[in-house]
């Protein structure tokens, strides 16, 4: 990298899912939109001629004269040509294709098990993981082998698992999980802060918060706007609108697969007096089964939804197509700010600026005390040259613990069994986790439904499954 006048440029980027039909538009759409950098953007993915699509679709956003930041976006053909000289790099796969994908989100069905978005607990995440684990330890090996200095930035879920798996590999890595689920209900406290107060364009990041918990589960037992302890104003307007929820008015919810009212996390306050910190999808598959996902009349009492697979088969169509369209100059990408905060960090890390976000890394820096040291947490932390440190977060109440550690200890067995393909220790899981405790399912029927899942996931598990 090269730095002049406030500037960085020749900044190398190595993109792993570099053939991405959604993320990846995001991802130059903030890098053309952020004048302090440029570089190239190394392309790899298994899907070839994909990575070759974004690298057409990336050029010619370059080129636009709005775009402020400058890239060459160039396809590798190995990981080895993508990650040599890489200063950061950025992880964003599908582990498998959305047919295995219905296995783990349908397939417990059929004992009563719903989820509402399967890639990160219960048996959709655990069998997810199983094939997603394998990836990680080839990524970690490569990066240990071709960029041991770079930047790790992932995307990819189960986050939690997905770290703790680059570490396992390579305990010197400099990796990082980054997620937008708590951006999420900041813009929710902002929301309710404009509606209480009056107020118009407050920033979602002028609400402060102090984050702590894992991945998806996240909680703030702190959060603030100009002085105004928010917990009392959240307490007044649950109390007032409790049965109707929030609804949010930027027409995100469009489709009846994403509604979310934030009852979940209404009433999860009520329940536990911290503000729980992800989107009701999220939340309720960490909670005992028999609670938010009974079935799909007690989601629809709660009002948000169940993401099915078909509607993520049809999502991807829709991308597909736009994929077509970009590369045909039919369309262009909508260059106007995402709200994510990827390039931000990246550009903190460049000595550029100092920031504070939530960040998923090992709790080996005791950033929330009462957790296990190797859980990966997510708390906030200091972005700056060069340096994440992590902020203490502080102890999690004992009643709010008692929710996490089953999840924690199920990264563990689920990462040992993956990597020793021991299929003990996927029943010994799923048996372990709340929601499929809820459902007080027998281990006869969970040592079946094992079973199914992993024989409809095989094609993409390691020999040792076979």
């Amino acid at each position: 990298m090269k730095y002049a006048e406030g500037k960085v440029s020749d900044v190398q980027i190595a993109y792993i899912g570099g053939g991405s039909r959604g993320w990846a538009w995001t991802f130059m759409t903030d890098l053309a939109l952020e004048p302090s950098m440029s570089g190239t953007i190394c392309l790899y993915d298994i899907e070839k001629e994909a990575a070759k699509a974004n690298e057409v679709i990336g050029n010619r956003v370059s080129e636009r004269e709005e775009a402020v930041g400058k890239w060459n976006y160039k396809t590798c053909s190995t990981m080895e040509e993508a990650l040599r000289g890489a200063d950061f790099i950025v992880i964003s796969v599908l582990p498998g294709t959305f047919d295995e994908m219905a296995v783990d989100v349908h397939m417990p069905e059929r004992l009563g098990i719903y989820q509402s978005v399967g890639d990160t607990a219960g048996p959709g995440g655990i069998i997810r993981a199983l094939r997603t684990i394998p990836m990680y330890v080839t990524i970690a090996e490569a990066i240990r082998n071709y960029a041991p200095k770079a930047w790790v930035i992932n995307y990819t879920n189960p986050m939690s698992l997905c770290v703790k798996v680059l570490y396992k590999v390579f305990p010197e890595i400099k990796a990082f999980g980054c997620c937008h689920e708590v951006f999420g209900t900041q813009k929710v406290l902002k929301g309710i802060v404009e509606e209480t107060f009056g107020l118009t364009g407050v920033k979602r990041q002028d609400i402060h918060v102090n984050v702590l918990g894992i991945n998806h589960f996240t909680w703030f037992d702190y959060a603030s706007y100009q002085g105004i302890d928010l917990f009392p104003v959240y307490r007044e307007y649950i109390d007032s609108h409790f049965e109707e929820g929030y609804k949010e008015n930027d027409g995100n919810w469009a489709n009846a697969s994403f509604e979310c009212k934030h009852r979940v996390k209404f009433d999860l306050f009520r329940r536990y007096g911290m503000i729980a910190a992800a989107g009701d999808r999220h939340l309720a598959e960490f909670m005992p089964g028999d609670e938010y996902l009974k079935d799909p009349e007690t989601v629809a009492e709660w009002k948000y939804g169940l993401t099915t697979v078909d509607w993520r088969k049809e999502d991807l169509a829709n991308r597909l197509e736009k994929s077509h369209s970009l590369l045909n100059r039919e369309e262009e990408v909508n260059l106007k700010p995402t709200g994510e905060e990827g390039i931000l960090l990246i550009r903190a890390l460049c000595g550029l600026d100092r920031m504070v976000s939530n960040v998923n890394i090992p709790n080996t820096n005791h950033q929330i005390p009462n957790l296990p040291a190797d859980a990966i947490v997510e708390t906030n932390a200091v972005f700056e040259r060069d340096a994440i440190r992590p902020l203490i977060a502080g102890n999690l109440p004992e009643n709010v613990k008692a929710l996490i550690m089953p999840h924690i200890e199920n990264h563990e067995y689920t990462l040992k069994a993956a990597l020793t393909c021991n299929k003990e220790l996927v029943v010994k899981a799923f048996l372990n986790d709340p929601n499929v405790k809820g459902h007080k399912c027998t281990e006869k029927d969970v040592r079946s439904l094992v079973d199914d899942m992993i024989l409809g996931t095989i094609k993409y598990l390691p020999d040792g499954w076979k």
